[in-house]
């Protein structure tokens, strides 16, 4: 399929068809990263009903704490669109992005976040503070939160559920020998 095919199959999806659509890809690529050992979180950046970049949490596997999906994502489309400035775009992100994440957004001029699962610990669009709308900054993202949210917050429990059973069994065994 061309890329006018793309767009104009797009424009005919409802805007919440259009989110939960880019959602399941940044699902798919959680489960990427979760087959990887890193916490599944995935993100897509979209502009025009086009797939600009993607990425997935990586910060393991390239032992830096910057390479969280947001961050991957935003560095990939800087270079595709070879701009800093990634304007008239929509980033959707299965877990509600961090601090630093958040203002990677707002530095990079970001149109739209869509997130899946709210993060009650450091949840910086919304949940413990809103860096992606604060009114002191130069730029505010609108943002839509919640989208296949159940789905996206699932699918962290059972990582976090599975690695805690692992670790436990580790300190069992460590026990034992």
């Amino acid at each position: 399929m061309d890329k006018v095919e793309n767009q104009s199959k797009a424009m005919q999806l409802t805007q919440e068809q259009q989110d939960e659509h880019w959602m399941r890809l940044a699902l798919e690529l959680a489960a990427e990263a979760e087959s990887q050992g890193e916490v599944p979180v995935g993100a897509v950046l979209v502009k025009d009903g086009e797939l600009i970049a993607s990425g997935f949490n990586y910060c393991i596997g390239l032992k830096d704490p910057s390479a969280h999906a947001e961050m991957q994502c935003l560095r990939e489309a800087g270079q595709v669109l070879q701009n800093y400035r990634l304007l008239d775009t929509t980033l959707y992100v299965t877990l509600e992005p961090c601090a630093m994440c958040a203002g990677a957004m707002v530095h990079s001029r970001i149109a739209r976040l869509v997130f899946g699962a709210r993060d009650e610990k450091t949840g910086a669009a919304g949940t413990v503070v809103n860096l992606v709308q604060h009114p002191a900054f130069n730029h505010q993202l609108a943002v839509t939160a919640g989208v296949m949210e159940a789905v996206c917050s699932e699918q962290l429990s059972q990582f976090f559920r599975r690695r805690r059973k692992e670790q436990k069994a580790l300190k069992k065994a460590a026990k034992a020998s």
